[in-house]
């Protein structure tokens, strides 16, 4: 019978993403320890993993590195990640030739549809109507309904098109809107699929009614969006953040918005998260903040736990399996 085991350093997580109906699947299957165990947990019990041929984790995922990988979890074949970005702690399992897999496809659905349906409201000005209404600038905002295209004959921009990227592309084709897509990776035949114009990050800013980046987190994506993209987006445009902060310059957005009082900024993540309650942000009539709840939330998390229930059930039946990271994947990956 197949050895597994829970890992995970942030308890309160996993019990929001494994419910006791999953456990009894994934114990059906396997020879599962249910305990949850920790780093400290593993290192100071090692020989209690030998056996141990699969791990199951979420948010709260430790890092090991290569030596405690060989020295803990000497059978180890796979890990099953249940959450989205893998990029600190995967390497070194990949390097102890551990298969891993990670439900970022998962965590994209809520983030596509978050992105879309905040990219449909910034088009009927939905953001900058609410604030002038609470305050009762009435006539300002019946005088702005004439500023905003409506979701008709309108170009959107997509900084970024991997898996959000392409499932907000996908989703928007049911729209009359011509989407833009800046994405140095993404294949010719991937972008007539989905319909999609590319374009460079100097097109998109300067002809979309609304950006949205969805840049994988890299040193390369690091600081890569400015004050010369922000300065040129058209009247009343919306920029809308749910990849990374760190992606943009946000003094330069800051002074973007400061002396163009007509774009909006819709920013779900900033760099540090969340922003120090010092920021200009904060103060800016054309910034809303949420608190980076683009991604699962609720219910939405058992569905992350589903897609590495159905590939471990892939693996160990021999069926191909559909989310499983690479080193080379790791390259461009958020």
């Amino acid at each position: 019978m197949k050895k597994a085991v829970f890992i995970c350093d942030k308890p309160n997580k996993f019990r929001e993403v494994f419910t006791a109906d999953m456990i009894k699947r994934i114990g059906k299957l396997t020879e599962l320890d249910t305990a949850l165990y920790s780093r400290a947990d593993v290192l100071a019990c090692p020989e209690r993993f030998a056996e141990t041929e699969y791990i199951f984790s979420t948010w709260g995922m430790p890092v090991f590195s290569t030596n405690e990988i060989r020295n803990c979890f000497p059978s180890l074949k796979c890990l099953f990640y249940a959450a989205g970005t893998v990029q600190k702690f995967a390497r070194p399992f990949l390097e102890c030739e551990c298969h891993v897999f990670s439900a970022w496809a998962a965590n994209a659905v809520p983030v596509a549809e978050y992105t879309v349906s905040q990219i449909l409201l910034a088009n009927k000005g939905f953001f900058t109507h609410a604030y002038l209404m609470n305050r009762r600038q009435v006539a300002e905002s019946k005088r702005l309904n004439a500023v905003y295209p409506g979701n008709y004959n309108v170009k959107i921009g997509l900084i970024g098109c991997g898996m959000i990227g392409s499932l907000v592309a996908e989703m928007l084709g049911q729209y009359k809107t011509e989407v833009m897509v800046f994405d140095p990776f993404l294949p010719p035949e991937k972008a007539a699929k989905l319909g999609v114009t590319v374009a460079s990050l100097d097109q998109i800013f300067s002809c979309c009614s609304v950006v949205s980046n969805h840049l994988a987190n890299n040193a390369q994506t690091q600081a890569m969006l400015n004050y010369s993209h922000f300065s040129a987006l058209p009247p009343y445009a919306t920029f809308i953040n749910t990849g990374r902060g760190a992606q943009v310059v946000e003094s330069d957005l800051v002074r973007a918005l400061t002396e163009r009082p007509d774009l909006t900024a819709l920013l779900d993540v900033t760099y540090p998260e969340p922003a120090e309650l010092s920021h200009p942000f904060y103060d800016l009539p054309n910034c809303f903040l949420t608190p980076h709840i683009a991604g699962s939330l609720g219910n939405e998390v058992h569905r992350m736990a589903e897609y590495m229930y159905d590939e471990f059930v892939n693996f160990t039946s021999g069926m191909p399996c559909c989310w499983e990271v690479t080193e080379k994947m790791l390259e461009t990956m958020a």
